[in-house]
């Protein structure tokens, strides 16, 4: 059965992943580390699971637990590719979809970021989160699940 993980502490599309989980029945599992307040869903197919303080460890847990039918929300690029690696989809907040075609590039750049940061070259950041991406995601979320449950 298909489930959908969310990578949590940050992420700003959690509403709009229980009204598609709960159109389509499917469980959630929103995964934090507890570092920023969630408040908890009342919905019955949504599970809070709150992990250890430690930078890698809710993407560990979702990691250790996602299955090819099941969808992860998250900007994480690596816990992407992790999930990707286990023929699961991932899908970022502001809509993009991760895939395998795409990761290693953005693997890639996120390196290149580092190097930049570390070297005290700052950028501006991502841009502003708008409706645009709310509707991008929820466009792209849908087509992920579909396809999951086809599997």
């Amino acid at each position: 059965m298909t489930a959908i993980y969310v990578d949590a502490d940050a992420c700003p599309v959690r509403d709009e992943v229980y009204r598609v989980a709960e159109r389509l029945d499917l469980n959630v599992f929103v995964v934090s580390n507890g570092s920023r307040p969630i408040l908890p869903s009342c919905l019955p197919n949504v599970t809070m699971v709150t992990v250890e303080q430690g930078a890698d460890a809710a993407d560990d847990w979702i990691a250790q637990r996602i299955a090819g039918s099941d969808v992860c929300v998250t900007a994480d690029i690596p816990l992407a590719a992790r999930c990707l690696a286990k023929g699961a989809q991932a899908l970022a907040p502001n809509g993009k979809i991760w895939a395998p075609n795409n990761i290693g590039n953005a693997l890639a750049g996120r390196e290149v970021s580092r190097h930049l940061r570390e070297l005290g070259m700052t950028g501006s950041g991502p841009a502003p989160f708008g409706k645009d991406d709310r509707s991008r995601f929820l466009n792209a979320l849908d087509k992920l699940v579909q396809a999951a449950l086809r599997r």
